[in-house]
This record gives C-alpha cells, sequence and structure tokens, in this order.
C-alpha cells in the first residue's frame, strides 16, 4: 500500500499495570513489519475490544510506532482470605489486603495471621517519586507473637521502619531506612536449655539502621510464568544493624540470588540461594530471637522449628545459615482446564552456632538436611501431588567444652 511503513520498533507509553510486553504482542504490533494505516486503526480496535483500556491512541515518530495507553483500573486491588493447616504454624486463619494507588503513586498492603500458637500482622505503604524526585519512600510495620507447644520460650516483636528507596536504574535499587524495634524472650519452661535461661529478657527497645541493594537482570515486562525463554538472575543484600544505643549492638547481614536457565521449550532450571551471619559488635552474645530457624517456610515444609543446634528438645537456631535449592520446572500446560506445573527439587539447608558463651565455655554446634522429591502444581488444586523426603546431612549436639581460660 501507498501509505504502508515499516515499523523499526514499537514503543508502549502510559501503561501502569499491564506489560508492556503483553500490549505489543496481545494484536500484534511487531518492529520490522509494514503497517498501514488501515491496519493500526485494527490494532486500536483490536486493543480497545479487551476491555482493559479506557483510549488506546497508535501513531507514528519516524520509524517508531508509539501505543499510547490509558487503563480503565489504575488502582487494582485484592482481598484474600483463607484458612490452612501449615507445618510449623498449625491450622492458620490468614487476611491479606492490598491495593495500588491506595493514595496518589501510592501502594498500600496489610496482612494478618492468626493460630492457637502465633500470632502476626503487618502493614505497607510506598509512594513513588516522593517530593518530586527520583526516590521513593516506604513505611513498614511488623509485629507478632508465638508461644509453641514444642518449644520453651514465647518470643514477642513489634518494629517501624521508614525506608527511602534510590531505583538508579530499571534493574537496580539502593534502599536505607531507619527503624525502632521491641522483641522480648519470656515465659520459659522450668525444663528449658540454660543457654535459654541465660537470654531471656523482658524487653529490648532500640533503633536500627537497614541498608539494602536490589539487583535483577529482568524488567518487570520481561518476567512472569509465560517468560521461561529468558535467562535472568537476581540478587538480593541487606545489612542490618540492630539495637543501636544498647549493650547488644548486633550486626545482620542476609543474601539472596535466584538465576533461571531455560534448558527446553517451558522446562527451565532454577537455583536459588540464600545465606546470612549475625554477630555481636561489643562482644556481646546472640540470643535465640536474634538468630536463624532455618525452617518449613523456606525448607519444602520440613523442620518446623528449624533445623541447626539444640540443646535437649530446644532449637537454639544459627549465628550463621546457608540454604539452597535447585529445581527443575516443566510447564505442562492445561490438564482439565486447569494449568498444571511438575517440579523435581532438592534443597539442603545448614545452620550453625559458633560463638554462645555458656558459663565461661565456648560452645561450638551446627546441623544441616537436605529434602528432595517431586511436586505436581494446579491452580485450582495445590498440590495435586507432592513426594518430599528429608535427609539428614550433618548434626552434632551442643557441646559445654571445659571453662575458659581467664585472665
Amino acid at each position: 500500500m501507498a501509505d504502508a511503513q515499516v515499523v523499526r520498533d514499537v514503543e508502549v507509553r502510559g501503561a501502569q499495570f499491564i506489560p508492556e510486553d503483553d500490549i505489543r504482542r496481545t494484536c500484534g504490533a511487531e518492529s520490522g513489519v509494514e503497517y498501514s494505516r488501515w491496519e493500526l486503526l485494527a490494532i486500536e480496535d483490536c486493543l480497545m475490544s479487551t476491555g482493559v483500556f479506557e483510549t488506546v491512541d497508535l501513531s507514528r515518530e519516524g520509524d517508531t510506532l508509539v501505543i499510547d495507553v490509558q487503563e480503565l483500573d489504575t488502582r487494582p486491588g485484592r482481598i484474600d482470605a483463607s484458612i490452612a493447616y501449615v507445618s510449623q504454624d498449625g491450622l492458620t486463619a490468614s487476611l491479606a489486603y492490598e491495593r495500588y494507588n491506595l493514595f496518589d503513586r501510592t501502594y498500600g498492603a496489610f496482612s494478618l495471621e492468626y493460630s492457637k500458637e502465633i500470632q502476626r500482622y503487618s502493614a505497607n505503604l510506598y509512594r513513588t517519586e516522593v517530593f518530586e524526585s527520583g526516590l521513593d519512600l516506604g513505611f513498614e510495620l511488623v509485629g507478632g507473637r508465638d508461644d509453641f507447644d514444642d518449644r520453651s520460650f514465647t518470643h514477642e516483636t513489634i518494629r517501624a521502619e521508614t525506608y527511602l528507596a534510590w531505583p538508579f536504574s530499571p534493574r537496580t535499587r539502593f534502599e536505607g531506612g531507619i527503624g525502632y524495634r521491641d522483641h522480648r524472650l519470656y515465659d520459659l519452661d522450668p525444663a528449658a536449655s540454660p543457654l535459654l535461661v541465660r537470654e531471656q529478657t523482658n524487653g529490648i527497645s532500640a533503633p536500627y539502621v537497614r541498608l539494602g541493594l536490589k539487583h535483577k537482570s529482568l524488567l518487570d515486562d520481561e518476567e512472569g510464568g509465560d517468560r521461561w525463554q529468558n535467562f535472568g538472575y537476581s540478587v538480593r543484600l541487606d545489612q542490618y544493624f540492630w539495637n543501636i544505643g544498647t549493650s547488644d549492638p548486633l550486626s545482620d547481614t542476609r543474601f539472596e540470588a535466584l538465576m533461571q536457565f531455560p534448558i527446553a521449550d517451558q522446562t527451565r532450571l532454577l537455583f536459588a540461594f540464600d545465606a546470612g551471619a549475625v554477630t555481636g559488635l561489643s562482644g556481646n552474645a546472640t540470643r535465640a530471637i536474634d538468630r536463624y530457624f532455618p525452617g518449613a517456610d523456606g525448607f519444602r515444609g520440613f523442620a518446623p522449628r528449624g533445623i541447626g543446634p539444640r540443646d535437649g528438645g530446644d532449637a537454639l537456631g544459627g549465628n550463621t545459615f546457608v540454604r539452597a535449592s535447585i529445581e527443575l520446572q516443566r510447564d505442562f500446560g492445561e490438564v482439565f482446564k486447569a494449568p498444571v506445573l511438575g517440579v523435581f527439587f532438592w534443597n539442603p539447608a545448614a545452620a550453625g552456632i559458633w560463638t554462645i558463651r555458656w558459663g565461661g565455655s565456648l560452645t561450638m554446634a551446627g546441623a544441616g538436611a537436605a529434602a528432595s522429591g517431586c511436586r505436581l502444581y494446579s491452580t485450582l488444586a495445590r498440590p495435586r501431588f507432592r513426594f518430599t523426603s528429608p535427609r539428614r546431612l550433618k548434626a552434632s549436639p551442643v557441646t559445654r567444652g571445659r571453662p575458659l581460660a581467664s585472665a
């Protein structure tokens, strides 16, 4: 046609919540293709027929096709309510709410969890481009109480944090926050470990500082369940300085990494790794409520109180931990009109305590385990099928060695 022109690039403007790549592909707007004026009008009509846009306008800027959209729902949100059995918490009721543009350019969310042994709550606000700058502003409130029948103490915590986020590239973001935390370890059983008895506290209330860095190789519109053909990775590093201004200052470092390798059509390999280390900054020992308990929430439902060293029946947690996961995932498409995903996995983990002092003695202990198996997921019934097997890699009891030499 006389008015046809080859499009070298397709740019989407105005999209807030619908991935730009989905908008391009839905009605066939592709680069390297020759479009006439009538074909562009047909793409406009096609996009409007999806029912998710208030307006759609296609125009050419040189050899670039610009798709300018205005979405109908600019405040999407959801409410979730559920009752589920969680291996580490028991029968748990939960309620969650989230909404984008709760206020102008502000995302808001809150969640509640309740069972016989745990009560947890959280609230979050995140505003983009605060003060008309390139910085985002966030607020987080987290609290809860847990008192498990098979544990010798009760734990309560509440913390509030305000932070600034600097997204200095679409893939990288730096965060810095200040907050205040109160947490306590109390109500110990008479038969509790002497180590826990020494660590009990009716409350440590103090400010803290957090520094964080996040980076990912894929943009948001390049991620998702249907982007299996893309290689990608993400890393996250958080550094906390707890209990500032007290006799129990702590350094707490946490690291997470995830990599995705496409190996065949609708088949991919996932590698995940996370680790942490907490230590006293003035010669002080850590407490159980400061240490890590890698357990059921990240360990395929196993080890409800966390793997790691124990004293008698009491889990002590670890000053350090590492956890890894290798998954082979296969998308089987729809079976009986429900999407089905198969997963084979191996999930090793370990936690250790290296610097607990008890009665003048140096305690050193560590323990590890691994889980392996397969799962078959469906969005209508999850999981449909699951077979897993825990394997203990290494375990050593807490040892109370000879008293350390004194000066």
